[in-house]
């Protein structure tokens, strides 16, 4: 029997056990390939040159994820093939076949195994990419019209970038193979992930994972300034770390203790399967780690879009809090911008304030801009009750001094205490910070400061100061009128010290936020269903090894419902440690991603734990039917 038949008959014959990570491959590949597609059409263009360009960058970002991501999959995947494999193939040896010809077996397999992937996810991938777009954009709640348009660009680069990784890994497994023992190639299997029993080693990997994802938390979790992103860097890592220790330690530690408890051990039925969930957990816990590693990254990437979403609408409101506004060095012209406004529409809101302006030379400040405006207490006090706002600080002190600042889409900056502003030669400590939007869509044009009465009537002589009059009006359909007469004053007004700010209540200059909050959710889908198809693979092969358990445990007359019982618990364990160390974990990843937005996202972080738990509740429910199916057990209706 020549080669390729002999590793074709093996890949029909085994391809069923390892379908849910061709799945998984293929879902990546429909996923990278139909972001291509966008990414080499038109459709985003129509959002306009700004927006498509933000587009542009955020899909060029996710591909790159998308990319390391496959590097990994690609080498798990890969790595459980081979182990799989080894037994198998190392019968081969006494059949006369040299390890070079074993190697050949197992590369044209493999092969064979990643080219079924890459042909299902670029079908896929091309049948339903209209449909892709069709759904993000309607995620996005954007209305761009969908022309499809088969490419073969996105093809080729999804197959190039796939093959190259996969056929890396594809030939180290072949190197592997031909540089084997044959006891070594018989064993593998026996060997992999193995962790010996000594509570002095699970007890030192213990405390040092509990004190790294300790460290890792603290980092994501504190505030600074220019280290923020050295921190973030750093916590990913340290989690990465401390998880894959605690899953090498601690959390076998605990199972082996609670099986040297007699109460818990002959209580419950627990004999039947306590001791099956520590040898599974001291040998697949590399595998539990990088299960729970990959939640974690699809709760926040859920977070993540769940967040941008929630701060789109808020930028959008925020920045329509006025429609019109005028800036001027003189304090007359309430009323001819009023009597201009009400001929076309009536006024909703309207209210005005002074803002000292003062040279950039004059002020240190953490953040650098271009323009610092000040205004005091008692001016915005008054802007408050005109406008219906809630102004909730009180009057800072003479060397004091409140910040009012923008919403941040995201912000490396997330330092809030002791921050200290100096104006010409004096330091005044930073009080507090509010978004609340006084002055709208000025605030984000610039650094806008509130003052002690007295401190700001001291520096009027050191700037200019300004009159801010503020419009909304009642019927946005009049907006294009009133700017043309608004225009015309701007123009006639005498010195042409007066500027602008019209807000267009059509504009879509952040819609490239909605494409994000989507590719989020694409991610999370990615993430989530690689966690459940690993853990699915690790219980689907695990039931083949505890068939012959199961069958003597019948045969002594066992019944079946208490091993479904067990086989239950056994995979509640697996299942549950790794959704428990995510849900923690995701309080921290979460929490850092709401310090950066500058919001509290304990709501959202919830949600999104829950919608993880219910997929994965799936994947248990069918990883449970598989597991009951490959180790005799009868399967049932009812779950116990």
């Amino acid at each position: 029997m020549g080669m390729i038949r002999l590793a074709i008959l093996n890949f029909k014959s085994g391809f069923k056990n390892y379908l849910s990570l061709v799945m998984s491959l293929a879902f990546t590949v429909l996923v990278f390939l139909d972001f291509q597609n966008i990414l080499y059409s038109d459709a985003f263009e129509v959002l306009g040159t700004r927006n498509w360009e933000y587009v542009k960058l955020l899909i060029q970002t996710t591909s790159f994820v998308l990319g390391c991501f496959m590097v990994f999959f690609i080498w798990y995947s890969t790595n459980v093939f081979l182990t799989r494999r080894k037994k198998e193939i190392g019968i081969y040896v006494f059949m006369g076949l040299s390890n070079q010809k074993i190697g050949r077996l197992y590369l044209i397999e493999i092969t064979l195994i990643g080219f079924s992937a890459l042909g299902m996810g670029l079908v896929l991938g091309m049948l339903v990419s209209g449909l892709f777009q069709m759904i993000l954009l309607a995620i996005s709640d954007l209305t761009v019209e969908i022309r499809f348009r088969p490419a073969l660009r996105p093809v080729l680069v999804t197959g190039a970038v796939y093959l190259a990784i996969y056929m890396v890994f594809a030939g180290k497994g072949y190197v592997n193979i031909v540089r084997s023992s044959v006891l070594g190639m018989i064993s593998a299997a026996k060997q992999n992930e193995y962790v010996r029993q000594k509570y002095q080693i699970l007890l030192i990997k213990a405390v040092l994972g509990i004190g790294i994802l300790a460290y890792g938390y603290g980092l994501a979790m504190k505030e600074g300034s220019v280290s923020v992103i050295g921190n973030v860097f750093a916590a990913v890592i340290l989690v990465t770390v401390g998880v894959y220790l605690l899953f090498g330690g601690m959390i076998p530690l605990i199972f082996q203790i609670l099986a040297g408890r007699k109460s818990f051990l002959y209580g419950g039925g627990h004999t039947l399967w306590i001791n099956s969930v520590i040898f599974r957990m001291k040998k697949n816990y590399r595998t539990y780690a990088m299960v729970s590693v990959l939640m974690l990254c699809s709760v926040t990437a859920l977070a993540m879009g769940f967040a941008m979403k929630g701060r789109y609408e808020n930028i959008v409101q925020f920045e329509n809090t006025y429609t019109f506004q005028l800036l001027s060095s003189r304090n007359d012209l309430d009323q001819q911008a009023r009597d201009l406004i009400e001929k076309e529409s009536p006024i909703a809101v309207s209210s005005r304030i002074p803002i000292l302006s003062l040279d950039q030379s004059l002020v240190k400040a953490r953040e650098n801009y271009s323009k610092y405006a000040f205004t005091s207490y008692s001016h915005l006090r008054q802007l408050a009750l005109d406008t219906g706002m809630e102004l909730n600080f009180s009057e800072p002190g003479e060397d004091e001094i409140f910040k009012i600042s923008h919403l941040y889409l995201l912000s490396l900056i997330t330092e809030q205490d002791n921050v200290k502003i100096e104006i010409n030669g004096k330091a005044y400590q930073q009080t507090g910070d509010s978004d609340v939007p006084y002055l709208g869509y000025l605030q984000e044009y610039m650094s806008f400061y509130v003052l002690n009465d007295k401190e700001y009537e001291k520096l009027r002589s050191l700037g200019e100061e300004l009159m801010a009059y503020n419009y909304r009006i009642g019927d946005q359909k009049c907006f294009a009128k009133i700017r043309e007469n608004l225009d015309v004053l701007v123009q006639n007004t005498e010195e042409n010290h007066t500027a602008r700010v019209a807000i267009d209540p059509e504009s879509n200059e952040i819609d490239w936020i909605k494409v994000l909050y989507s590719i989020c959710i694409f991610m999370f889908l990615v993430f989530i269903l690689a966690s459940g198809s690993i853990l699915f693979m690790k219980v689907y092969n695990d039931a083949f090894e505890e068939k012959e358990r199961y069958r003597i445990l019948q045969k002594i007359g066992t019944d079946k419902k208490v091993l479904r019982r067990a086989a239950a618990m056994e995979l509640l364990a697996a299942y549950g440690v790794s959704f428990l160390v995510m849900g923690i974990s995701s309080l921290f990843s979460v929490g850092a991603l709401g310090k950066m937005m500058f919001t509290n996202l304990i709501g959202v972080n919830l949600i999104s734990v829950l919608v993880v738990f219910v997929i994965l509740a799936v994947w248990y429910c069918l990883s449970l039917w598989a597991y009951e199916r490959n180790a005799g057990i009868d399967s049932c209706k009812t779950m116990y």
